[in-house]
């Protein structure tokens, strides 16, 4: 074989999912079909308000499958839940999890199946491939267009007490089968539109200047870009209407493609940090970060932020390097604040005093392996500096 030719070589890691209007409806038959006796429900108490969790609920009682819920979930999900989830799971003789929620829920319940299924504590599980044995069946119907945990081969667990979040990577976390209904979207608040789809900008850009990139992630990611850019406002200013719900949720599911393998980079790591250190929410952090980082980076893969740029509908012909950053650098500011995200990090609680242990944080976090240009701490610092 050719050596070349083997360095080409990439896995692409995908579950099986059924994307379009009503297919929440379908959990029934496919905790059916996986043979379950009594299913765990994870999910959180802003889904059970929003009604989503009823339908489900009522998909498993046509399919005379006993459930219980457990929505004990915060944003940013933590370990203790995580544990508590386990313990509910084992009480309750489940055999099956279904997650209905955004990427906390989801990863709740990614945590609760592994932790279960190896008699070990989450955090144990903490980088890439750690996971031995994989959990019960999973089956996730997310119900925002951002995280893509419901396709992905992350899940993000918040130590509590070392305070920073942790990745864990692995194949065994991926999904059994994803249920992607963008009615569930409909539901979401403004401000969590924003955020996440932001976020699910950011798993674009990040998956396409990865240095563990594809031509087959590459696909995915620069085609998700249009979708987000052209519907995120619409879709916060006529929340009903199915047309750019539907892009969204597109554009999360292609960005969620894109980043499962290619992995991410510093806004992630950067935003992880803030997270687990200070409770920041996932998606807002993100946006704040995403000029700053692509500032810092686009030196080290100045061709691929261009291509991102002219799928953003950026002119990027006849200018120079320089001109097309910035051009690059403005758009996303003023896409983000066209969402209604017109703050900063220091106006959300980040201090100068918390910057060098957030730093030192995001500096180990798995995600930075596969950023374009390597940062140090001291450069990590100077760019939550800047974001202040």
């Amino acid at each position: 074989m050719n050596p070349d030719t083997t360095l080409e070589l990439r896995k692409f890691v995908v579950p099986e999912f059924v994307y379009g209007a009503g297919a929440l409806n379908q959990i029934g038959r496919y905790a059916r079909n996986f043979g379950a006796h009594k299913v765990l429900v994870v999910t959180d108490p802003g889904v059970v308000q929003a009604g989503w969790v009823e339908k489900a609920l009522g998909s498993l009682n046509a399919e005379n499958i006993p459930w219980v819920v457990f929505q004990d979930v915060t944003p940013n999900p933590k370990d203790d839940e995580v544990a508590a989830g386990v313990r509910f799971f084992r009480d309750n003789a489940c055999d099956i999890i279904i997650a209905v929620g955004g990427g906390s829920p989801m990863d709740c319940a990614k945590g609760i199946g592994i932790a279960f299924a190896n008699e070990k504590n989450v955090l144990e599980f903490e980088g890439v491939d750690e996971v031995q044995m994989p959990g019960p069946p999973l089956i996730c119907v997310p119900t925002t267009a951002g995280s893509s945990a419901d396709v992905s081969q992350f899940a993000i667990i918040n130590d509590t007490n070392r305070k920073l979040k942790i990745a864990i990577i692995s194949k065994t976390v991926v999904p059994d089968v994803a249920l992607i209904d963008p009615e569930t979207t409909t539901t979401m608040p403004a401000e969590l539109t924003a955020a996440t789809g932001l976020d699910a900008l950011v798993h674009a850009m990040e998956a396409y200047v990865s240095n563990a990139s594809s031509p087959i992630t590459d696909l995915n990611a620069l085609a998700a870009i249009p979708l987000l850019i052209g519907d995120i406002v619409p879709a916060i200013e006529n929340p009903q209407d199915m047309k750019y719900r539907n892009n969204m949720m597109q554009g999360s599911l292609l960005a969620g493609l894109a980043f499962s393998n290619a992995s991410l980079g510093l806004v992630h790591a950067m935003a992880h940090s803030l997270g687990g250190l200070l409770g920041l929410p996932h998606g807002m952090a993100n946006a704040l970060l995403l000029n700053h980082v692509v500032d810092f980076n686009y030196t080290s893969a100045p061709e691929r932020y261009d291509r991102i740029g002219q799928a953003m509908g950026i002119e990027m012909n006849g200018t120079t390097a320089g001109k097309r950053k910035d051009a690059l650098l403005n758009a996303i500011v003023t896409l983000r604040e066209r969402t209604g995200i017109r703050t900063t990090i220091g106006a959300l609680g980040v201090t100068r005093e918390d910057i060098p242990q957030l730093s030192i944080n995001a500096f180990n976090d798995p995600c930075l392996a596969t950023n374009p240009r390597q940062a140090s701490v001291q450069e990590i610092k100077r760019i939550y500096e800047m974001a202040l």
